[in-house]
């Protein structure tokens, strides 16, 4: 038997899979019963028009509530994996090199606009696309070109994971209070709905984007530091 045989079977039995695969999907001419309902309550019940950040930050909270405990464990275990190891066990010393012109002076005009934009994102998360997850990447990667222009700019890790502990604790206590005073772990509607598409609207659904926002962006900076040192 030719040895490319195993290889041209597994293709085959592959290509007939994905055929049964593709033959088998009919094109969805409308919504599912629950993404509909989704649809129809974001706006209605959470007085959201983003249904995304409605279905994220209210109706899915948990699994939200479980995605941020996933970075969080990202971060913490980032730090004993990265440790420098050098000679005889000593940590090796960091040498920090100068950035291009093109580097700095990029620098100096962008982050300004990545670091507002990023916060124009969190604070908007629930009248236009976007939120505290997407936010939050954003202000984090502020901080890389910083650290990329100039890699020796000192980041105070114990104040991002002040931070991101602070924002994690506030974030289950919403959660909480959405359980007394509303529907369940995250309802947002313990406090005021105010009108459709105002900025003060949608009850704690702008905090709890503002927590992630924050949460996301220091846990992200505490990882961009571990890379770099």
């Amino acid at each position: 038997m030719s040895r490319a045989a195993p290889g041209l079977l597994a293709v085959a039995l592959l290509g007939i899979v994905f055929a049964r695969v593709v033959g088998a999907h009919v094109e969805p001419d409308g919504l599912r019963v629950l993404a509909a309902t989704y649809v129809r309550l974001s706006p209605e019940a959470l007085t959201t028009p983003n249904v995304v950040t409605g279905i994220l930050l209210a109706y899915r909270g948990f699994d939200t509530l479980g995605e941020v405990a996933v970075l969080f464990m990202v971060a913490a275990s980032l730090g004993p994996l990265l440790k420098p190891i050098g000679e005889n066990g000593r940590v090796p010393r960091f040498t920090p090199t100068e950035a291009g012109e093109i580097v700095e002076t990029g620098k100096v005009f962008i982050l300004p606009i990545i670091l507002t934009f990023g916060a124009y994102v969190v604070l908007n998360g629930h009248l236009s696309a976007g939120g505290g997850f997407q936010g939050g990447a954003i202000v984090a990667s502020g901080v890389m070109l910083l650290l990329i222009a100039n890699p020796g700019t000192p980041l105070n890790v114990a104040a991002l994971s002040v931070a991101e502990s602070g924002a994690g604790v506030l974030f289950v206590v919403l959660g909480i209070l959405g359980m007394i005073f509303a529907g369940g772990f995250l309802d947002p509607r313990f406090l005021p709905q105010g009108q459709l598409g105002a900025f003060l609207s949608a009850g704690a659904i702008p905090l709890i984007s503002a927590l992630l926002g924050i949460k996301v962006a220091a846990e992200l900076g505490v990882v961009l530091d571990r890379f770099r040192s």
